[in-house]
């Protein structure tokens, strides 16, 4: 009797385990880390993708905005979470390839997370006053091989991606210039037009609308339909194309099969009219989407790219 209660008991475990591990995914809510303030161009493509995924899983996906140390606070806290698929991040390359090495205690490596799809790409951009005797790139590098140093550039800081795309651009032409750190796109806009600047490098959404500045190139594989007026840096002879991509990564040990789940819902919501017209407000590129394979593929060059150019940099405040 006893040994018959024993195996009854054993079974129901294992019945149990079985169960759980055949578990329909998703079966509860889904919940995405925005590592950013709510509100900005990140956050509505967040919010729209979550709306698409949620149509197409059966299941809430609520976005959370957990902001703090550059994106650092938010993606650490997806990465330490369970890797069950019910905690993700919408993030920028950026948290993977440079935060590891500027905010080393942070928590965060490259392999924290992993890619699922690349669901936006915000190109960066070289202004310029109206007036400004700079009309292209080839201008800009003339003026700064003629006088080494003099030409001076604004970012939103120092490692930022904006800062980042230029000084990639500048190593690679080989031209010395100086740059200004700031707090962010406005300010530096602003520093330009009052002639206390020359340059200034910006997150390609910062100069919708504004008629005061001219951009010189934008970096990107293709023209933006937003501007489609301005060259490419790839167009004016410069083989970079520095842009900062990102999209919806896990926790690095979440099951390949629920990662396959959420890559296949990400394919249909990319291409939904929904999510195209929140890309299209937040100036996206026409190829904003990719897969995970290509995700990650494009994220492990990134990595190394911005290892190289961090390498040189004095991150000292």
């Amino acid at each position: 009797m006893i040994a018959r209660r024993i195996f009854a008991a054993a079974f129901c475990l294992a019945a149990s385990g079985q169960a759980k591990a055949q578990e329909t995914y998703p079966s509860r809510p889904i919940q995405v880390i925005n590592p950013y303030p709510a509100g900005g161009s990140t956050d509505l493509m967040a919010r729209a993708m979550a709306a698409g995924l949620q149509q197409r899983l059966g299941q809430p996906v609520v976005v959370v905005n957990r902001d703090g140390a550059a994106g650092a606070v938010g993606t650490a806290a997806v990465a330490r979470s369970a890797p069950d698929g019910y905690t993700l991040a919408f993030v920028p390359a950026l948290v993977l390839s440079v935060l590891p090495v500027t905010q080393p205690n942070s928590g965060v490596q490259p392999n924290s997370l992993r890619p699922v799809c690349q669901m936006f790409a915000n190109a960066q951009a070289l202004a310029v006053r109206r007036d400004s005797p700079l009309r292209s790139l080839a201008d800009l590098v003339a003026a700064a091989r003629a006088a080494p140093g003099s030409i001076t550039y604004g970012s939103l800081g120092i490692a930022s991606i904006p800062h980042l795309a230029i000084l990639q651009w500048a190593r690679a032409v080989g031209v010395d210039m100086t740059h200004v750190p700031y707090r962010g796109d406005v300010a530096v806009m602003t520093d330009v037009l009052g002639g206390r600047l020359d340059l200034a490098t910006i997150v390609l959404g910062s100069a919708s609308g504004r008629t005061d500045m001219r951009l010189l190139a934008v970096f990107d594989t293709a023209r933006n339909p937003a501007f489609p007026e301005v060259p490419t840096a790839m167009e004016q002879g410069f083989d970079v194309a520095p842009t900062s991509f990102g999209g919806l990564m896990a926790p690095a040990a979440t099951p390949p099969e629920r990662l396959a789940v959420l890559e296949e819902a990400c394919a249909v919501v990319a291409v939904d009219e929904v999510y195209r017209a929140a890309a299209r407000r937040a100036l996206q590129p026409e190829a904003y989407y990719t897969g995970a394979d290509a995700f990650a593929r494009r994220l492990a060059r990134d990595v190394a790219e911005k290892s190289e150019l961090l390498r040189g940099i004095d991150l000292s405040p």
